[in-house]
């Protein structure tokens, strides 16, 4: 069952060395995501598992520890996805982290996580409404407590020098999309239309419908911790308990 949830941003920008000099812009997005951690420790889970956006190739399960890089966006950082195991340490490194787990393995060390075992999903991006929401059941239905990190953006075409470039459909996206996340409506989360989602390069779609779908009869409560869109790029923090 599904006892908490938080919802992040997947930016690499979180990550302070790969913004640089525009790393003080999103301290307050970092401190959001950490307190949104903070409600998932609370809970006390008996398994956090980080759901992210991911490609093709990056889809799947991932084990505790296993590796992610930020070296692809210029700088000699690493991370894992929660502690290294104790046993066989090399081998959950093999496969590395698409870039939201591995920003979400950024987080969980900055925010020192030690509550619960954790696990990585990566959720294909284009994955249909239906199969996220029923991937999310299945996720919920399990007899553990499980709380949920899910990672993922909002529109990406806020403004003329956003990644999609403007379009005006996309702060009404967003906000509905604040809305839903902060007031925990699993319903306005399943009606989101992915066709406009990937027409406003929204990547946090599919792991948001995964969240309604383990949410489906959990009766959490939910807080809108941060809602901005730096860059051009709509970023919601939420906590769910």
């Amino acid at each position: 069952m599904l006892v908490a949830a938080a919802v992040c941003p997947s930016p690499p920008l979180l990550v302070p060395e790969v913004a640089a000099g525009a790393a003080p812009e999103l301290d307050a997005a970092r401190a959001a995501c950490s307190d949104a951690v903070g409600v998932l420790a609370a809970a006390r889970p008996d398994r956090l598992l980080v759901v992210g956006p991911a490609g093709q190739s990056g889809r799947g399960p991932y084990p505790q520890g296993a590796r992610g890089s930020f070296r692809g966006f210029g700088v000699d950082v690493d991370v894992r996805l929660g502690p290294a195991p104790r046993r066989t340490p090399d081998e959950a490194g093999r496969r590395e982290l698409p870039s939201s787990l591995a920003v979400a393995g950024w987080l969980l060390e900055r925010t020192q996580w030690s509550t619960a075992p954790v696990e990585g999903l990566g959720v294909w991006e284009p994955l249909a409404a239906e199969r996220c929401i029923q991937l999310g059941a299945e996720i919920g239905a399990g007899a553990d407590r499980v709380a949920l990190l899910v990672m993922g953006d909002a529109s990406a075409c806020r403004t003329l020098k956003a990644p999609g470039y403007l379009d005006e459909r996309a702060a009404g996206f967003d906000a509905e999309v604040g809305r839903a996340v902060g007031a925990a409506d699993i319903a306005a989360l399943k009606a989101l239309d992915a066709g406009l989602a990937a027409e406003l390069k929204a990547a946090g779609r599919a792991p948001w419908q995964v969240l309604a779908g383990a949410a489906d009869g959990a009766a959490l409560s939910g807080e809108l911790l941060y809602e901005d869109a730096p860059y051009g790029v709509g970023y919601v923090v939420a906590a769910w308990s």
